[in-house]
């Protein structure tokens, strides 16, 4: 059709103009879900389903090649696709197939795909990327006397490789390390097939996990290690990871793994993983982790620091406490920090009072004494003040151990021994391989205790100051110490 009327004729090409301007997409920006303690910190759009993290090491100064696919599902109209991601370079990437661009924003990794992704579309990514383990500071990989090791919490796994990095987002995993002769590398969840002989004798080792993790539980070590294994309870798998040259030095502590399976049964339920471990690495980190199935232990605890044997028994039965509260059941935000670290610390302390070392009255009252101070300086249980800028494990103060320890102590002098023993064994079996958060736990105790807790328990979780202990009138306020 051939146009006659000039004025029609500019009026149809301004309106292609404004077209062609709508599709020009904004400049990319970091994106998160609105976490209240990481608010750019995991991304919306899409439900990360599967990663499969192919690793090739040299030596722990330098960077891995790296391989992350990721298989998702897409939950609304996707021009573009925000991943967390620093630390490393980006060489390509693909979605569904097909090259798209991308470039760094922040923290974000910013794919833009050559046809947007349609919601319930498959979203298939893969990245090809170095990991980078020099010059971390405060989280992701930990150089180790011999080779590597990860420590992801909070918000560090986006250091190792590109991921939605944030608990709410629990996804399956396959690693695939490929490390010279001479070294081991271990990972979650079981073992594939024998490792891969390749060209120039190096090995590649293939892992998977058989539950959904959060990203800041992935765990790789590679190094001079040995595999010890056993057997716990009804025939768990035990698989323990050390220094080879400290094997037999070690060997009487991994030993008492099984007991402490067998402990954490008693009062919980049947532990919820494909198998356990302790991995300990020659490694300075200030802290242990409850890295899924394979919990990571500074050596220098077992021998060597002076720490009497009571105290490490009970931090190995806190870490293992955790693959429950933290690990099965994950806290849906940050904020719900408390719940994995006060059942942890709950767990030590009440392992450590039936060893007769440290009674749990005696650990529960001083941390009543010194409730407030904590609640001053980091914010109640359920609501933790912000980490410090550049100190992201500065989110992980005293109030989130003893003093969310001390709330469950309180309810439990509230509801009774019975009903509370009851309430733990039900929040492990309702929420296995899930998400929950604070409002579920209150929730889930009103209904153990057939009546409405919130009244009770809102003080105890976001009070500024600590409620009189039920039981102990003999105790009084809290006084700082």
């Amino acid at each position: 059709m051939q146009l006659s009327s000039p004025r029609l004729r500019a009026a149809l090409l301004a309106a292609a103009s404004l077209t062609l301007v709508a599709a020009v997409l904004p400049p990319p920006k970091p994106l998160g879900i609105g976490d209240p303690l990481f608010p750019q910190l995991g991304n919306p759009g899409y439900d990360v389903l599967s990663y499969d993290l192919s690793l090739t090491y040299k030596d722990n100064l330098s960077p891995l090649e790296a391989i992350t696919v990721i298989d998702a599902r897409a939950l609304e109209p996707l021009e573009r696709i925000n991943l967390d991601f620093t630390h490393g370079t980006v060489a390509s990437a693909e979605v569904n197939g097909v090259p798209a661009t991308f470039e760094t924003v922040g923290e974000d990794l910013v794919l833009t795909p050559a046809t947007p992704v349609v919601p319930s579309g498959p979203l298939h990514v893969t990245i090809r990327h170095t990991s980078d383990p020099r010059g971390i500071a405060d989280g992701g990989w930990v150089p180790t006397d011999d080779g590597l090791a990860m420590a992801n919490q909070a918000d560090a796994a986006h250091r190792v490789f590109p991921c939605n990095d944030h608990p709410a987002d629990k996804a399956y995993f396959t690693f695939r390390i490929t490390a010279p002769a001479g070294t081991t590398a271990v990972a979650n969840g079981v073992a594939g097939a024998l490792p891969l002989r390749r060209a120039g004798a190096a090995t590649t080792w293939t892992y998977r996990t058989l539950h959904p993790m959060a990203t800041e539980l992935a765990q790789v070590s590679i190094g001079d290690s040995a595999v010890v294994g056993g057997t716990g309870p009804h025939g768990l798998p035990l698989r323990h990871v050390v220094p080879a040259a400290d094997r037999a030095r070690l060997e009487p502590w991994l030993k008492k793994t099984a007991g402490h399976v067998e402990w954490m049964e008693q009062r919980v339920g049947r532990y919820p993983f494909e198998n356990y471990g302790v991995l300990i690495a020659k490694a300075k980190t200030g802290f242990e982790l409850e890295t899924q199935t394979l919990s990571l232990f500074e050596s220098g605890l077992f021998g060597g620091d002076g720490y009497p044997e009571w105290y490490v028994d009970a931090v190995m039965v806190h870490e293992l406490a955790h693959q429950w509260f933290g690990d099965s059941v994950t806290p849906r935000t940050w904020s719900d920090l408390w719940l994995n670290e006060g059942h942890a610390t709950w767990y030590e302390a009440l392992y450590a009072d039936g060893l007769g070392k440290y009674s749990l009255e005696r650990r529960m009252r001083e941390a009543y004494q010194r409730s407030d101070q904590w609640r001053a300086a980091g914010g109640p249980p359920a609501a933790p003040k912000p980490a410090a800028p550049g100190e992201k494990i500065g989110l992980f103060r005293p109030v989130v151990y003893d003093g969310a320890a001390l709330v469950l102590y309180a309810l439990r002098q509230e509801i009774g021994a019975p009903a509370f023993d009851r309430l733990e064994r039900r929040w492990v079996a309702e929420y296995k391989d899930g998400t929950a958060g604070t409002e579920d736990f209150v929730r889930l105790a009103s209904a153990e205790a057939g009546r409405d807790l919130g009244p009770f328990l809102k003080p105890w979780l976001y009070g500024k100051t600590t409620p009189a202990m039920p039981g102990h009138p003999e105790w009084g306020g809290p006084k700082s110490m």
